[in-house]
């Protein structure tokens, strides 16, 4: 009897920690991977995007994890293989693995317009990018749309040859020019802006590209919709609050606001051929 009452309350407890189990993985949300361009250090990247997510998270309700890569090409390859469930990009690998990869854009930064820039250090005597013929220039990535795409094809336009170098993201440009390593490098002014002020103040800039629509937020669609959406009205409420506003602020974000596949019909109307290693 006893042998019984014991299998009996065996199996009650099994019952028991069984639903108990379900009941925890039906309340744990879903966890997306949100991949991010790696135009900055790692670190950098994760003390602006971390607290922007664990912010959409508190709005959301849902699980929205920061990742990025070691460098732009492997960040290029983790898009090509779906690594990401959503993802931060330029707007040239926008274009690329919209195509490859299906990912769909759902924001861009609000009232905002992308635009290269080339740097040299702040005591160069060079005036003019007509200067920078023959010299040695660093650029982040072969892929990277504004700092690196428009600044070669406008030099290649008005028949000025460099010797370019890729240093593997936007920071390790602008340290590199201020180290004296290079006589000029390709960024945006987002990431001049967010660089340390003793690098950046070591800087100018020489020169500023033609714009063109920002970095896209996109999603691959094995996401659900109801994630994307969330996602999406995330981004928004951020810029309603004080301390979403500060956050973005922390970043150089103005703020987001949704987006759709044409608005990046200004990158494929340049015809830009594959570049690099993107696959």
């Amino acid at each position: 009897m006893r042998a019984a009452t014991k299998i009996v309350t065996l199996i009650t407890c099994l019952f028991y920690i069984l639903i108990f189990q379900a009941s925890n993985a039906h309340c744990e949300p879903e966890r997306y991977i949100v991949g991010i361009v790696p135009q900055q250090s790692s670190a950098e990247l994760a003390k602006i995007w971390g607290p922007l997510l664990t912010k959409l998270n508190s709005i959301t309700g849902m699980d929205f994890v920061f990742e990025t890569a070691y460098s732009i090409p492997a960040f290029e390859d983790r898009l090509a293989d779906g690594k990401y469930d959503f993802a931060y990009m330029n707007p040239y690998h926008y274009v690329v693995f919209h195509d490859k990869a299906g990912y769909q854009a759902l924001a861009k930064e609000k009232g905002v317009k992308i635009q290269g820039i080339l740097a040299v250090p702040k005591d160069s005597p060079i005036q003019n990018i007509a200067g920078l013929n023959g010299l040695r220039v660093a650029f982040p990535a072969p892929a990277s749309f504004a700092a690196t795409i428009l600044p070669l094809a406008s030099l290649k336009q008005q028949g000025i040859q460099v010797e370019p170098f890729y240093v593997s993201s936007h920071d390790s440009v602008y340290l590199a020019v201020a180290r004296g390593y290079f006589d000029a490098g390709g960024g945006i002014e987002r990431t001049f802006n967010n660089m340390d002020p003793q690098v950046k103040d070591a800087l100018r800039i020489l020169w500023r590209t033609a714009q063109y629509t920002p970095h896209a937020l996109a999603a691959l669609p094995r996401v659900p919709e109801a994630a994307k959406q969330a996602f999406l009205h995330g981004l928004e409420e951020l810029s309603q609050t004080p301390q979403g506003q500060e956050l973005l602020a922390n970043a150089n974000f103005k703020g987001f606001e949704p987006a759709k596949d044409e608005d990046w019909n200004d990158i494929r109307d340049l015809n830009i051929s594959s570049i690099g290693h993107i696959r």
